[in-house]
């Protein structure tokens, strides 16, 4: 929970720790994506544990937020952070989340939970300048209780977000940057163990 890892599993019975990095800015290291060539890893800090309202001014663009890491010769590089930029009201849960990437050729693009910060599609092709290309949020609550949108995975041409109170929201993006991830169909989809993608949309697996 302290650090971000890179492990070789050549050995599975004997894993060795190959990279490791620690950030003082990073409170909870979460979970990990990889861009589907591995040349990249995205590291979750869940500021918080999920119940504090981390999406504003006071916390800040780089706490609570995504690290972008670049593996170079083995070896992990920080490259930015990524945080929606939408402050959300001081009674809304907000932190980033569990997503999953969508198979978009020669693009890292994915999609990611904030709770109450909603669903965010973004794109980190460009390890250095990240940017958010959609959105998804139903702002807040009525009664000022939290909650919101615990993770987002795309899948076969929509992505469902699993919202506390409402049960899956199933989000279908259009956009020139992702429509040729339609082209990409599996089977199964097992975002923890995150297969490479090959297909029709997707050139490299």
């Amino acid at each position: 929970m302290g650090d971000g890892v890179l492990f070789d599993i050549s050995d599975r019975l004997n894993p060795k720790v190959t990279a490791r990095t620690t950030d003082p800015n990073f409170a909870f290291w979460h979970s990990a994506t990889f861009s589907n060539d591995a040349r990249k890893v995205v590291f979750t800090d869940e500021l918080g544990g999920g119940g504090a309202a981390t999406c504003n001014e006071a916390t800040g663009p780089n706490r609570g937020a995504d690290a972008i890491y670049e593996i170079v010769k083995g070896q992990l590089v920080f490259k930015s952070y990524f945080k929606i930029s939408r402050y959300q009201a001081d009674s809304e849960n907000c932190v980033a989340h569990n997503g999953s990437l969508i198979p978009v050729k020669g693009r890292d693009i994915m999609v990611q939970a904030w709770y109450m910060g909603g669903v965010s599609i973004w794109d980190f092709t460009d390890g250095a300048r990240p940017r958010e290309i959609g959105y998804f949020d139903r702002g807040p609550r009525a009664d000022g209780s939290g909650g919101g949108v615990w993770s987002a995975y795309y899948y076969n041409g929509y992505i469902y977000g699993a919202d506390f109170h409402h049960g899956l929201d199933v989000l279908k993006i259009s956009d020139p940057l992702t429509d040729s991830a339609r082209f990409v169909r599996t089977d199964r989809l097992n975002t923890q163990t995150q297969e490479s993608y090959r297909g029709r949309g997707h050139g490299h697996g």
